[in-house]
C-alpha cells in the first residue's frame, strides 16, 4: 500500500511566517491600507487569492490587487527570502519517512521559484518526490485544490495520506481533499486552533515529530 506524507512548507518546514507577514504589511501600507503585522500574520498560509479579500473590497482588488500582490512578492524575494531558514530536524524527518517507504510530497501556496529556493535552502530538494505550488491550483488553501493535485501527482489515495501543516488552513484544505492532517506549532498557531481546523494530532515541530515517529500516526499506518 502506497502511503504519503504531504508537507506544507512555510511555517512547517521553514521559519518564514513572520517574514511573509512583514512583506504583506509593507505591501498593504504602500497601497494605502492600514493592516497590522498581527492581522497579516493571522492569514499567512493562504495564497493571495484567499488573503486579499480579507482586507480589500472587491473594488479595491480590481483596482490594485494584482499590483499589490506583485509588489509583495518582489519585496519578499529581494528582502526576506535570503533570511529564511529550516526548522531543526527537517532533513532528518524526511529521510526517516523515506526509510519507512513513505512517499514525500510538498503542497504549498508559494510560487514555484520561492518553493525551489526553500527546498534547496533546507537541503531537502532531493528528498521530496513531488511538489505542488501556487501554479498547480486555481485556488489556494483553504480550498482543497493544492492537496488534491499533490495526491494525484504522488499516485496515492487520500485515505492513505497525511498532510503536515502549521495552520488551520492546511487542515481545512487537506480535509476537503479527504486527507487527515498532523499539525505543528512552529508556525505560531495554537494547538486549539489547529485541532479546531481539523488536525488529528499536533506536535511542537518537525524535530518533535521525528522524535515521536514510532508512536505517530505515520508509523501506525
Amino acid at each position: 500500500m502506497d502511503i504519503a506524507a504531504i508537507f506544507d512548507i512555510d511555517g512547517t518546514l521553514v521559519d518564514s511566517v513572520d517574514l511573509h507577514a512583514l512583506a504583506w504589511q509593507e505591501a498593504f501600507a504602500r497601497f494605502g491600507h492600514d493592516v497590522t503585522f498581527n492581522q497579516a500574520r493571522s492569514q499567512i498560509g493562504k495564497g493571495g487569492d484567499q488573503l486579499l479579500p480579507v482586507f480589500l473590497t472587491a473594488a479595491e482588488r480590481a483596482d490594485h490587487g494584482e499590483e499589490l500582490e506583485a509588489w509583495r512578492g518582489a519585496r519578499f524575494r529581494s528582502e526576506y527570502l535570503p533570511m529564511v531558514r529550516p526548522f531543526s530536524g527537517v532533513p532528518e524527518l524526511l529521510r526517516r519517512l523515506r526509510r519507512a517507504g513513505i512517499w514525500v510530497g510538498v503542497a504549498s501556496s508559494a510560487k514555484p521559484a520561492e518553493l525551489e529556493a526553500y527546498l534547496k535552502g533546507a537541503d531537502i530538494a532531493d528528498l521530496v518526490d513531488e511538489r505542488t505550488s501556487a501554479d498547480d491550483a486555481s485556488r489556494s488553501k483553504p480550498a482543497p485544490d493544492i492537496f488534491a493535485v499533490a495526491i494525484d501527482k504522488l499516485g496515492v489515495k487520500a485515505a492513505n495520506s497525511f498532510a503536515i501543516g502549521d495552520t488551520p488552513y492546511d487542515a481545512q484544505s487537506a480535509g476537503r481533499a479527504g486527507i487527515r492532517t498532523i499539525g505543528v506549532l512552529c508556525g505560531g498557531f495554537s494547538e486549539d486552533s489547529l485541532r479546531e481546523g481539523g488536525c488529528v494530532a499536533v506536535y511542537p515541530g518537525p524535530a518533535a515529530l521525528l522524535a515521536c515517529f514510532e508512536n505517530s500516526l505515520l508509523s501506525k499506518k
